[in-house]
């Protein structure tokens, strides 16, 4: 059975860094892309970044891009997601996704996911 396991987040001040690890486990994900989405409260899950299998392509959600840097290892079947300059709106329970070509697609239940781990942006 996949299982996913989100970690890393906290309570961090605005201006501030985390970073995020998702570990699989059940099958390797090195021919899978990989993917990072966020839930903020009373608002539907939104896409954060993608990964490709090899690493040599990734993807963000405009609102992260130039703060967020996603990345993978595939020995460790690990995805990471760094985040620097935090806001207040980054403020999210942060899941990992194993099929998010179709979660962005629309079909929010494609792939397997974690139980997320809340990121708090706040002074």
């Amino acid at each position: 059975q996949v299982q996913l396991v989100e970690s890393g987040g906290g309570l961090v001040q605005p201006g501030g860094s985390l970073r995020l690890s998702c570990v699989a486990s059940g099958r390797s994900f090195s021919n899978s892309a990989m993917g990072w989405f966020r839930q903020a409260p009373g608002k539907e899950r939104e896409f954060v970044a993608l990964i490709s299998w090899s690493g040599s392509s990734t993807y963000y959600a405009d609102s992260v891009k130039g703060r967020f840097i996603i990345s993978r290892d595939n020995a460790k079947n690990t995805v990471y997601l760094q985040m620097k300059s935090l806001k207040p709106e980054d403020t999210a329970v942060y899941y990992c996704n194993t099929d998010p070509d179709r979660v962005i697609a629309g079909y929010s239940n494609s792939g397997s996911w974690g139980q997320g781990t809340q990121v708090t942006v706040s002074s």
